[in-house]
Formats: C-alpha cells, sequence, structure tokens
C-alpha cells in the first residue's frame, strides 16, 4: 500500500493574498475556504496556505518549474506573475539561462522555464516541483508515494505519477542547510480503506520519522524525511 499526494502546502502571512496571486498566475480555481486551490489539468493535488507567523529564512527547498510553449508564452506568463505582485530576483542564474527566476508576494521562489527545455517538455503549466535534496531522499519518496523513478543520475533524481502531472525533482548535492521549518510541505494520506498509523508505520521503516512541530492533539501526524523535511500525514482518505 502506498499513500496519495494531497497538497502542496505553503505557509503564509497572508493565505488569502497567496492564493488569489497563486490562482491568477495558474488559473486554478479556489476551494470553498478560499485558502487552497483545486487544480484545473493533471497535477492531481491541492495547493494550500497555512498561516504562519515565522518569518521567511534563506532560500526554500523547494519552488514551482513552470513551463513555457513558446517564448511569447514564457514572457506572458512572468508579465501576468509581476501584475500579480511576483519581482525578480537573483540566486545566482546567469544571464545565459534560459528560466527566469521570480519571487511570489511572500517571497517564495519560482521559475519560468524556456520553451526547450526537454526534460519538462511533456508535462503540464507546473511542469516540476523542484526541490534541494538528496539521492535518498528521491528513493524514499519514490517508494512512499509509488511513483516510479523518471530520472536517477549523477545523484540526481525525479519521480512522476504514473497517471502524469508534474515531475517531483531533487537537484543531489550540495544541499542547502536547513534553517528553521520549511515554508512549503507535502500533505499526503493513506487511501480510502487505508490506515494512518500503519502508513506512518511504513513511512517510518522507508527512512522518515516522526517529529514535534508543537502540533499537539492533531488529527495529522507530522514527519520528516530523510533530508529533514517536514511533512504530514493525514487520516485516510
Amino acid at each position: 500500500m502506498t499513500c496519495h499526494l494531497v497538497a502542496l502546502c505553503f505557509d503564509a502571512h497572508d493565505p488569502l493574498r497567496l492564493a488569489r496571486f497563486w490562482a491568477g498566475v495558474l488559473g486554478w480555481e479556489t476551494a470553498e475556504d478560499d485558502i487552497a486551490l483545486l487544480p484545473s489539468d493533471d497535477t492531481g493535488f491541492r495547493i494550500r496556505f497555512l498561516p504562519t507567523q515565522e518569518q521567511k529564512s534563506g532560500q526554500n527547498r523547494a519552488h514551482f518549474d513552470l513551463t513555457s510553449t513558446s517564448l511569447e508564452d514564457q514572457q506572458q506568463t512572468v508579465a501576468r506573475a509581476l501584475e500579480l505582485g511576483a519581482r525578480h530576483i537573483d540566486i545566482g542564474q546567469s544571464p545565459e539561462d534560459d528560466h527566469v527566476v521570480l519571487a511570489d508576494p511572500e517571497g517564495n521562489e519560482f521559475c519560468v522555464i524556456g520553451p526547450d527545455n526537454k526534460f519538462l517538455a511533456d508535462c503540464g503549466f507546473i511542469g516540476a516541483v523542484a526541490c534541494d535534496g538528496s539521492q535518498e531522499v528521491g528513493y524514499f519518496w519514490s517508494a512512499a508515494l509509488g511513483w516510479p523513478l523518471v530520472w536517477d543520475q549523477d545523484q540526481e533524481t525525479a519521480i512522476r505519477s504514473p497517471h502524469g502531472g508534474p515531475k517531483i525533482t531533487w537537484g543531489g548535492p550540495p544541499l542547502m542547510p536547513k534553517t528553521g521549518k520549511n515554508r512549503l510541505h507535502f500533505d499526503i494520506a493513506p487511501p480510502a480503506d487505508g490506515d494512518q498509523q500503519a502508513e506512518v508505520e511504513r513511512l517510518i521503516s522507508l527512512g522518515a520519522e516522526r517529529i514535534d512541530i508543537g502540533q499537539g492533539e492533531a488529527g495529522w501526524v507530522v514527519m520528516a524525511d530523510p533530508d529533514g523535511n517536514e511533512f504530514y500525514v493525514l487520516s485516510s482518505r
């Protein structure tokens, strides 16, 4: 048995504003609570925005790579994001790079990839959730979600759902230092006939561990993957 990816969650100072920003960039509808976005394509998971008072510290360990069908399409995506409140940032990219690096209104990095990128050619608008991470963590998430490896070379890994949608990629060493709780994390859950505690035990056997971030008696279990990235195991659904 494997769990499924329910949502990618952003910690946000203003969840409603950030939800509206990403709804505008992606063209997704908001859920009834207005702080979750429902995929309009084969992405397969929601995007949720959770309130936090913590300040962003350093570069995020995960970001979106948005794809383009042409240079004009890339420029239009960048222009739309800037109009909605994004800004250009420099994370060390060179002028020759064909991707544009932006930050959303709360400073979360994302890239708008050029049209000649073959690695993401068969993916949708969200081409990848690109993560800083080890080969080991790529293997962990492949086993956790039951998603096959679609790239495993030079300690870089990528997985993708058998149903399509974005790839999840890990860039290999060297890893960025982790400073506090990640601002992005995965919510996963066992299937409707599954058991949350049994899933937690399976994930521990794969290399995860239970952690305490002050969640108290919550209905979900907070865990960390082999690279120390937090994720939440929800009840079956």
